[in-house]
C-alpha cells in the first residue's frame, strides 16, 4: 500500500497533488499544514481552525504544526519521522510546479527521514494546471493577493476561464507567475472531487496586511460546512 502524507495549505496546488497521487493509487493518510505562533496559515495568512475545517470536508486527517522560518525545516522534518515511525508512511505528496529550489529542497529533506518525494504537477505548464483543476471539479477562490501586483477586488474571485484570462492579460504589464508559484498570490479549495461536503463562508473582510510584501487577504473569519444539497451542517 503506498500510504502518504499531503504537505498542505488549503490551497490548489496541495488539492490537485493530491488528487493525481489518489489517481494513481497512492492512499492519502493524513495532511501536513504549518502554523505561525499568530495562529496564521504559512504563506497563505489564514485561520488554521478553517484549514481543519476544510480537511474535516475532505474526510482525512490533519496535523498542524506551529514552526517559524527559522525552524520551518526541523518542524516539518520532525512531523514526518512522526508520521514514518507511527503510521509507517514512506511517501510525502507535494505540489510544486517548476520552482528548482522548492523540488530540491522537498527532495532533500524526504531523502534525510527516510521517504520518497511525490511531485505531480512538477513539470506541467500553468495554463495546463489551471485548466484540470478547473475541469476535475474543483472550487478555489483567491484569498491572498500581493498589493503591488492585484487590486483587493481580485480577492474571492473563483479560478474559471474567465479568471484565467484575465490573469494572462494582466501579466502582460506585471511580471508574475500564472499558478503564483513565487507567492504572488494563493488560494483556498473550498470544494471538489476529494470532498465529501463543501466549505461555506459566511464572513469575511478585505484588509491589507505587512509581510515580506503588503499584500491583500481575504481574513474568512466565519464558516460551516454544507452538504450537497446546501444544508449546513
Amino acid at each position: 500500500m503506498l500510504k502518504a502524507v499531503v504537505s498542505w495549505s488549503g490551497g490548489k496546488d496541495c488539492c490537485l497533488a493530491f488528487y493525481k497521487a489518489a489517481l494513481k493509487g497512492f492512499k492519502i493518510e493524513c495532511l501536513l499544514n504549518t502554523i505561525t505562533k499568530e495562529r496564521r496559515v504559512v504563506s497563505h495568512g489564514l485561520d488554521p481552525n478553517l484549514i481543519a475545517l476544510q480537511a474535516k470536508a475532505i474526510g482525512v486527517p490533519i496535523i498542524q504544526r506551529e514552526t517559524t522560518w527559522e525552524t520551518y525545516e526541523k518542524t516539518f522534518k520532525e512531523a514526518l519521522i512522526e508520521l514514518k515511525k507511527n503510521m509507517r508512511i514512506e511517501y510525502a505528496i507535494f505540489g510544486d510546479i517548476h520552482v528548482q529550489e522548492h523540488l530540491d529542497w522537498v527532495s532533500r529533506v524526504c531523502r534525510e527521514v527516510g521517504m520518497v518525494a511525490v511531485e505531480p504537477l512538477w513539470g506541467l505548464s500553468c495554463e495546463a494546471i489551471l485548466t484540470d483543476l478547473i475541469n476535475s471539479g474543483f472550487d478555489a477562490i483567491l484569498v491572498n493577493l500581493r498589493a503591488d501586483l492585484f487590486g483587493k477586488e481580485w480577492l474571492g474571485r473563483k479560478i474559471d476561464r474567465r479568471l484565467i484570462e484575465d490573469l494572462k492579460k494582466l501579466q502582460k504589464s506585471r511580471n508574475f507567475d500564472l499558478c503564483g508559484e513565487f507567492g504572488e498570490y494563493h488560494t483556498l479549495v473550498v470544494d471538489g472531487p476529494i470532498f465529501t461536503k463543501r466549505l461555506k463562508i459566511t464572513k469575511s473582510a478585505e484588509t491589507l496586511k505587512e509581510g515580506y510584501w503588503k499584500y491583500w487577504l481575504l481574513d474568512i473569519s466565519e464558516y460551516e460546512l454544507e452538504d450537497n444539497s446546501g444544508n449546513a451542517e
